[in-house]
C-alpha cells in the first residue's frame, strides 16, 4: 500500500519535471505500474490540464474536478447520485473513491480509443507493455493472487492518496483561494509535500522537497493569497468531515445549465491519480 502511494507522489513529481529535465527519463524511472489502474501519459496530460489555476473546479475544463454540471447530475440515476454523495465524505472517498475514480477514467478512455485517440490508445499500449512485467512479478515472484494485491495494496495505496485529495480544491470566486494549504502532517514525506498544495500550484515546477522552506520563509502570504483555505492537519478534516460530505456534488456555480456550441459531446467523468475529474470528448479526437 505505502509503495503504490509512493509512486504516485513520485508519478506526480515526475510528470512536473523531476527528478531530471529529461522527460524520457523522468518517464521511465515511474513507468512500471505496481498501482495497476493508470496509465503515466494519460495521468501527465490530463495533471497538467488541471494546472490552469482559472479553470479550478470547472466540471468540464478541470480534469480533477469532484464537481458535476447541474444538468448532467440531474441526468444520473439515483443510485450513482447516492454513491457520488457519500464520495464527497472523506470516509467515503477513502473507501470508495478509488473504485469511482477507476471505473468512470476507464470508461472515458475506452470511449476516446474507440473514437480514434491516438495518444490515448499509445498511453495505454505503454501502460499494457508495464502490466506484461508487473503482473508476473506480483503472481509469480511474490506468489500473490492478483485479485488479492487488487483488493488490498492497489486499493487502499490509492485510498491513502485519497486523504490528501480529499480537500485538495474548492469553488472559490477568486481562483487563488480554491486550493488548499495543510500545513502539517505525519504523512508529508509519502506525499511529497503536496499536503502544501497551494504553494506547488503556484510554484509547480519547483522540487517536492524545496516546498516546505518556501511555504514556511513566506507563511503569512501564502495564506493570505490563498484567502484562509488553511487547515493545520489532514486530523482536523477528518473530524469535520469524516462522515459529512465537504462540498456538494453540483457545482455551486458553473455549469448551471447546458452550453451551446461547445465542442464537445455529453460524456462520462474522467478520473486521474489525484481525484474525480472530468475531460472533455472532443468532436474530434486530440492528437499529441
Amino acid at each position: 500500500m505505502v509503495a503504490v502511494a509512493m509512486q504516485s507522489s513520485l508519478t506526480h513529481e515526475a510528470c512536473h519535471g523531476h527528478p531530471t529535465r529529461k522527460a524520457w527519463v523522468n518517464e521511465a524511472l515511474v513507468f512500471l505500474p505496481i498501482g495497476l489502474v493508470w496509465p503515466y501519459r494519460r495521468f501527465k496530460a490530463l495533471h497538467l490540464r488541471h494546472h490552469a489555476d482559472e479553470r479550478l473546479t470547472d466540471p468540464f475544463d478541470d480534469p480533477e474536478s469532484y464537481y458535476r454540471a447541474l444538468w448532467q447530475h440531474e441526468e444520473l440515476p439515483g443510485v450513482l447520485k447516492f454513491l457520488l454523495r457519500i464520495n464527497n465524505s472523506m470516509v467515503g472517498r477513502f473507501f470508495l473513491g478509488p473504485w469511482l475514480s477507476a471505473f468512470g477514467f476507464f470508461l472515458s478512455d475506452f470511449r476516446l480509443a474507440v473514437a480514434g485517440d491516438r495518444a490515448v490508445r499509445r498511453a495505454w499500449l505503454y501502460h499494457a507493455i508495464g502490466l506484461a512485467v508487473v503482473v508476473p512479478v506480483i503472481v509469480f515472484a511474490f506468489g500473490m493472487p492478483l485479485w488479492l494485491y487488487l483488493l488490498v495494496p492497489a486499493w487502499f495505496g490509492q485510498s491513502i492518496i485519497s486523504i490528501r485529495t480529499f480537500a485538495e480544491h474548492q469553488w472559490s470566486e477568486q481562483p487563488e483561494g480554491r486550493t488548499i494549504i495543510v500545513e502539517r502532517s505525519p504523512l508529508s514525506f509519502l506525499f511529497l509535500n503536496n499536503n502544501l498544495h497551494f504553494v506547488h500550484h503556484r510554484s509547480p515546477t519547483v522540487a517536492w522537497y524545496k516546498l516546505p522552506a518556501l511555504f514556511r520563509t513566506r507563511r503569512d502570504e501564502w495564506i493570505s493569497m490563498n484567502k484562509g483555505y488553511v487547515y493545520p492537519n489532514y486530523w482536523t478534516l477528518f473530524r469535520k468531515f469524516a462522515l459529512k460530505a465537504k462540498e456538494p456534488v453540483v457545482h455551486p456555480f458553473l455549469r448551471r445549465a447546458p452550453e451551446p456550441g461547445r465542442a464537445f459531446r455529453p460524456r462520462v467523468r474522467a478520473r486521474n491519480l489525484n481525484g474525480l475529474g472530468t475531460a472533455p470528448v472532443p468532436a474530434e479526437p486530440p492528437k499529441e
